[in-house]
């Protein structure tokens, strides 16, 4: 769907109209039956995590489309993302209850997109905060969300929870999967939060999960982790490659993807937003193609990036106190393709999957253009 369509701006007068298709007896349909709250035409809307990259780009389309937003931010956050937007501030932080219940109020829709997004975490202490963030935050700001007599929450996963094989095999909704199969911390906070999401969806309250794939594009000031690979290819620092493979989806249309799933989704049912299925050597050829910077041409057998990935984390994680480039979670989640179907998002949500070239332009763009090249 492009950037501020007509079908986007009709949202400002005509929120009333979504999730038209639901079968919920808690539907947003229902829910919006009556007055407005308010005395106004447009909704409040809460989105989590708009400082961040995905949720900056969330934040965006839904300022397009005419929504009064309020955005919960920490005492901490970097502002640039949300600078420019017209938007409310609530400071809080999902381990904080009484600041999500503060930041709810009156507030009609909630995207919960933030999560702690770490591939690594420096000790015990350190990842029982991720758990707090990702899984106990999520169970507080959707009771919260309840409390406040929120319409419908739009809760943000991750292809990372889906059940991929070794054979390289296209994974969906109804892949099988448990909480065994999830490697890290991350992908196992994740996994629980989800299923929190889920659970309430399926028992009254009205939540629908998305899990974008990988997304791509400008904005990611962190940088996240596949941000990091398109910054070391512009930095000159990737020298090999492992064979494995990611689905790469455009953020923006990501985005856009998370309003529709407001308007179309299923309570307790999630969908894949997703773009196109890529090996990492196709994914650093199309930046070759971009950038005009040589792709690298030497593949990196498993056991020797493993290996790296252990001295990598044991000096520069453990002794340095760094973020490893190469932890070992992540060299053991490249050893499954990460390939998904979005089908289902394409039969209930109208999800249509567009080209990552774009994507992965505006990303080289944004971090040459802000100094992340060097």
């Amino acid at each position: 769907m492009p950037r501020n369509s007509p079908r986007q701006k009709a949202l400002i007068s005509g929120w009333t109209k979504v999730a038209h298709t639901t079968t919920s007896s808690n539907s947003v349909e229902s829910h919006l039956a009556g007055a407005r709250t308010g005395g106004h035409d447009t909704p409040t809307v809460l989105v989590t995590g708009a400082t961040g990259f995905l949720g900056s780009h969330v934040a965006k389309v839904l300022a397009g489309s005419g929504a009064d937003l309020r955005l919960l931010v920490r005492p901490t956050s970097d502002l640039r993302n949300v600078n420019a937007l017209k938007a409310d501030r609530a400071i809080g932080d999902l381990r904080d209850a009484a600041s999500l219940k503060k930041a709810m109020s009156g507030c009609e829709f909630v995207f919960h997109v933030a999560a702690d997004y770490r591939l690594w975490t420096k000790n015990k202490a350190d990842a029982q905060e991720m758990y707090r963030s990702n899984v106990e935050g999520t169970r507080s700001l959707i009771q919260a969300a309840k409390e406040a007599g929120v319409r419908r929450v739009v809760y943000t996963s991750s292809v990372a929870t889906m059940g991929f094989q070794s054979d390289g095999s296209t994974a969906d909704e109804e892949s099988p999967v448990s909480l065994a199969d999830m490697i890290g911390h991350y992908k196992r906070s994740k996994f629980m939060a989800e299923q929190v999401a889920l659970e309430a969806g399926r028992s009254g309250a009205d939540v629908v999960v998305v899990n974008p794939s990988t997304p791509v594009g400008e904005q990611d000031v962190k940088p996240t982790p596949t941000g990091r690979i398109i910054l070391d290819f512009l930095r000159k620092k990737f020298p090999a490659y492992v064979d494995t493979g990611l689905n790469l989806v455009d953020a923006t249309a990501c985005a856009q993807g998370h309003v529709t799933a407001l308007e179309r989704g299923r309570s307790g049912e999630r969908y894949i937003l997703g773009g196109e299925n890529l090996t990492l050597q196709q994914i650093l050829q199309k930046l070759a193609a971009i950038t005009g910077i040589p792709a690298p041409t030497v593949k990196l057998p498993y056991a020797v990036a493993l290996g790296f990935s252990v001295l990598d984390t044991t000096f520069t994680g453990y002794v340095m106190r760094r973020e490893p480039r190469a932890t070992i979670d992540a060299v053991r989640m490249g050893r499954k393709k990460m390939f998904v179907s979005s089908a289902k998002a394409e039969r209930e949500l109208d999800w249509t999957i567009v080209p990552v070239d774009g994507a992965l332009r505006r990303a080289a763009e944004w971090f040459q253009a802000n100094g992340y090249v060097h």
